[in-house]
């Protein structure tokens, strides 16, 4: 297909490459098990390719969706050959994609004419949120663009603390408060902070606790009502950070927060260390929330911009 004969920024390919590596080996393990011997796509092959697809985390009803396509192209084509199912996995999985990730974003960039961009991050404590806006904050940085950071999970000391340590690495300003601190109100100071510095992004963490979703709704609620006093329209994003390497369990982190706010993108992090990297096509799929970005590698430079073209040709090179 044309949409694969595209340039790769060759250095983010060769990393993004790696860190799908585990990913891939294990997807392909499983599907040369599956085709041997077999010389054509059967019923057979397609109930092994449904099995390979949920065990690599894609999800059930995606998967369903995947092998539903290829089922309709297996009955066009009554001789479709196994040599040709890794292809035409690749096509259905990048259309799929596609259907959510209609953006193809090659650079760290917010929309023209919205000043400061305020970007809200969520999500449980462990998948490495604090550690993505850090790396955001770096990115953005890196393209010109003047930062500041709010540090709203005031519910942990060490939150607040590890921010400062990344708006320090980075050389970013932070707006921060004494732990049990109002979030709303963090929000609130950087916002009005950022405004004075005429910053051009705004990041601001909040706690990430799920035990109470009612609670959780009312806090963001009260986050995004406060920040609106300063800025009618903020926040512009609301980011969901999954940690891509618990597989399912991210489903269910996806599953909470989407009825607790209104979740607008999606960062999905820790993929180098994993095998679990179908998760990325079956959280995009279900909740139709496209994936911003995606985290392949423990060094700064590592959070990339999700591209669905090079994620795929990753996957299936």
């Amino acid at each position: 297909m044309s949409f694969f004969k595209r340039l790769f920024s060759s250095e983010k390919k060769e990393t993004l490459d790696k860190g799908l590596e585990k990913s891939k080996a294990s997807f392909f393990s499983k599907l040369s098990k599956a085709v041997a011997g077999k010389s054509k796509v059967d019923d057979e092959v397609l109930d092994n390719l449904e099995e390979i697809l949920v065990s690599s985390d894609v999800g059930v009803d995606t998967t369903l969706k995947i092998v539903e396509r290829i089922e309709s192209r297996v009955s066009k084509d009554k001789y479709l050959g196994t040599d040709e199912l890794n292809s035409i996995l690749r096509e259905e999985i990048a259309s799929l994609l596609s259907e959510t990730n209609t953006g193809d974003a090659l650079e760290f960039e917010v929309p023209a004419g919205t000043k400061p961009y305020v970007i809200m991050v969520v999500g449980v404590n462990g998948v490495g949120k604090t550690t993505t806006i850090g790396k955001l904050a770096y990115q953005f940085k890196k393209a010109g663009k003047n930062v500041v950071l709010g540090a709203g999970d005031t519910f942990r000391a060490a939150a607040i603390d590890q921010l400062q340590i990344w708006a320090d690495r980075v050389g970013v300003p932070i707006v921060r408060q004494q732990m049990g601190s109002d979030p709303a109100s963090v929000a609130f100071d950087t916002l009005q902070h950022a405004v004075a510095q005429n910053a051009d992004v705004v990041i601001i963490d909040t706690a990430g606790r799920l035990h109470n979703k009612v609670g959780l709704m009312n806090e963001l609620t009260k986050v995004k009502r406060v920040m609106q006093k300063v800025m009618e329209d903020a926040p512009h994003d609301v980011m969901l950070v999954l940690d891509g390497s618990t597989g399912q369990n991210a489903f269910e982190q996806a599953k909470q927060f989407t009825a607790a706010t209104e979740v607008t993108s999606l960062a999905v992090t820790k993929l180098d260390g994993t095998a679990k990297g179908g998760v990325v096509i079956g959280i995009s799929d279900q909740f139709q929330i496209p994936v911003r970005y995606i985290g392949v590698g423990e060094g700064i430079e590592d959070l990339q911009v999700f591209n669905k073209y090079e994620f795929v040709d990753s996957f299936f090179k």
